[in-house]
């Protein structure tokens, strides 16, 4: 049974295991895909598994790819993912920068040749643990036609950001298309029209048939300034980082590729705010002092009860749309993999190190 965030990570981990990942790795993957669904973000949650697993078997994301450093100059880092699925790769990476952003008060990571990674606000946890700022960047398969244009060239472009506010942090994740492509796919999974706005078809014109977004495009954020900070967004992920922009990038919901690596570039820059202030120690109090007033102004800290995964209690309630529990069943059939009929308390792996201890080794072995 499905319904708990144990019940949900275990099976998560054990698909991905069965799939070919390690399982250290499998494990962290699984907790940043159900943190989606526990934040209510159901489109880059378990929805999205049975695409991963179809594209690992099939060698488009390479279970036993690597995260390999390219270059270390210290305030940066440049790994390369060996096409492999984006999750760990980008939380190791997150973990990475917060660590450096310790010793020299910014760090720059990028993972480029990499894979998916689902809902980018999550890989602002690490360096909101540590009381960092944090700013993270990923492309995609090419969905939204430049302002003017008739023709996919940029991905959905998110940017997430995370601010070490008290008593929350705010963590603010967004497309900048007018809807995240996730959202899409799971309207057509459910069999539900989309909104007006949402998308175009493949001539350009509106629809709200998710069938024919899916294979057309998304119109941007706020017209003309969504397309420049897509635009922006693709500059740092797709240009800077790459090895593909989003135009080259393949289609994670087309089978007929699901054998390329998509070769996905995602960044992570950690800053720590009291190197930053101009008073010598107040950085934090203003911090503090600005989530306050949006409060007191009637607003509310976006991501402000986004509670990490680590921090609910296992039996936390999880809901899952019909269609994904069928196709989540029906990956269990295929892998056969077996489903607790209670959730229990978490099962121990005797092969399970922490992200900790992992992004320690690698960086004592392969970075210094």
């Amino acid at each position: 049974m499905i319904d708990t965030a144990h019940s949900a990570r275990t099976l998560a981990a054990d698909l991905l295991q069965a799939a070919g990942l390690r399982r250290d790795r499998a494990d962290i993957t699984a907790e940043c895909i159900v943190q989606a669904d526990l934040w209510g973000i159901a489109s880059h949650g378990l929805l999205r598994l049975p695409f991963y697993l179809e594209r690992m078997l099939a060698g488009g994301y390479p279970p036993n790819a690597e995260l390999v450093p390219v270059r270390d100059t210290g305030p940066v880092i440049a790994l390369d993912g060996g096409g492999g699925l984006g999750h760990w790769q980008l939380w190791h990476a997150a973990e990475i920068a917060a660590q450096r952003c310790a010793e020299v008060g910014i760090a720059a990571v990028s993972v480029g040749n990499s894979g998916h990674c689902g809902a980018l606000g999550i890989y602002t946890r690490p360096a909101l643990d540590a009381g960092y700022l944090c700013l993270a960047f990923s492309n995609g398969p090419a969905v939204m036609p430049p302002w003017g244009g008739g023709t996919p060239l940029l991905s959905t472009s998110p940017i997430a950001a995370g601010v070490p506010s008290k008593p929350t942090p705010a963590i603010i994740d967004l497309a900048t298309s007018a809807v995240a492509r996730g959202k899409i796919a799971a309207h057509a999974q459910n069999g539900e029209p989309l909104p007006d706005g949402w998308a175009l078809n493949a001539e350009g014109a509106p629809t709200t048939d998710p069938h024919e977004a899916l294979r057309g495009m998304l119109a941007p954020l706020g017209g003309a300034k969504g397309f420049a900070l897509a635009l922006l967004v693709e500059a740092f992920a797709g240009g800077a980082v790459g090895p593909h922009l989003s135009v080259d990038v393949p289609d994670m919901f087309d089978p007929t590729v699901a054998a390329k690596p998509q070769q996905i570039g995602h960044l992570i820059i950690t800053i720590d705010p009291a190197c930053l202030d101009s008073t010598g120690g107040s950085a934090h109090d203003r911090i503090d002092r600005l989530a306050r007033l949006v409060g007191e102004h009637g607003g509310r800290v976006p991501g402000e009860r986004r509670v990490p995964i680590r921090d609910l209690p296992p039996e936390t309630p999880i809901e899952l749309a019909p269609a994904t529990i069928e196709q989540l069943t029906e990956w269990t059939r295929r892998l056969d993999i077996t489903v607790a009929p209670t959730a229990g308390h978490p099962a121990t792996h005797p092969d399970r190190r922490s992200p900790v201890d992992v992004v320690g080794e690698f960086l004592d072995s392969e970075l210094t």
